[in-house]
């Protein structure tokens, strides 16, 4: 099953794609439990706010004058709270009016998420990585913890109501998507799940997610699986393996680019 109309409809100058969320998997291999994540939720101030910007007043009786200002007005730039391709929501989509966790704290939650082996019995070979976890979740929401996209996608890694649901229930867990921590072990467990299924079906149980494993970003590699997978959803894939072309190569494409290089490589 397809995901709907993501928010991400223009994306940052480094990419073309657009982003989306998740979609729930049905597979029905038993895997064991990864620990799950605190739900401890430590919300910090964002240090992303902009800067205030001078006031610029106007005197009420300005005298005639023919002559040119010597020097304009100034004001400081204001830091942007946000990328840019996300300036504009589609009206369906909304922030919630919790305080945005700053990047730099996100950036911790997502490196820990990527560390965890998420098949400790029947595939501990099965690691992530955090160049793919951080560009996929860059691509979803630009880090932004509160943010609620038209089909339900919710924070950091844009998961769906149905895909929570799915991870809590097979690794008998209670994540919880409005918590940042739980929304990024959310979206690296479903990542590492989606690798299990693709790696099992298509690569003879190889969970290889290298890059050296590709030939380009369209070909028909596990990591583009994986991310092509994130988006479009397992129906997609299963659809597309007998051709071996990728449902969306402009998101995998985006993706692949923000794992080498992404704007939140600053925080």
């Amino acid at each position: 099953m397809a995901r709907g109309l993501k928010i991400g409809a223009a994306v940052v100058a480094l990419v073309i794609a657009t982003g989306c969320g998740l979609v729930r998997g049905n597979d029905d291999d038993d895997v064991a439990a990864p620990v799950p994540a605190s739900t401890e939720e430590s919300v910090a101030p964002p240090t992303e706010e902009p800067e205030p910007v001078d006031e610029v007043t106007e005197s009420p009786t300005p005298a005639p004058t023919t002559k040119k200002p010597s020097k304009k007005p100034t004001t400081r730039a204001a830091e942007p709270t946000q990328p840019a391709f996300w300036s504009e929501l589609p009206e369906c989509a909304h922030y919630d009016k919790t305080k945005p966790v700053a990047k730099k704290t996100v950036k911790k939650a997502l490196r820990t998420a990527s560390a965890r082996i998420y098949w400790r019995t029947e595939a501990p070979t099965l690691k992530l990585n955090y160049p793919l976890v951080k560009a996929i979740a860059w691509q979803e929401s630009g880090w932004q913890t509160n943010i609620h996209n038209c089909d339900g996608g919710t924070g950091v890694m844009q998961v769906m109501p149905d895909t929570v649901s799915m991870i809590n229930n097979r690794f008998g867990l209670n994540y919880n998507a409005k918590n940042y921590k739980d929304n990024a072990f959310v979206g690296a467990n479903y990542i590492a799940w989606f690798t299990r299924w693709a790696g099992q079906n298509y690569f003879k149980e190889n969970y290889n997610l290298s890059p050296s494993k590709c030939k380009s970003h369209t070909s028909w590699c596990l990591l583009n699986v994986v991310i092509s997978g994130y988006n479009a959803g397992q129906g997609s894939i299963e659809a597309a393996a007998e051709s071996k072309t990728l449902p969306n190569p402009e998101y995998v494409a985006a993706v692949r680019s923000l794992m080498n290089r992404c704007e939140c490589d600053q925080f």
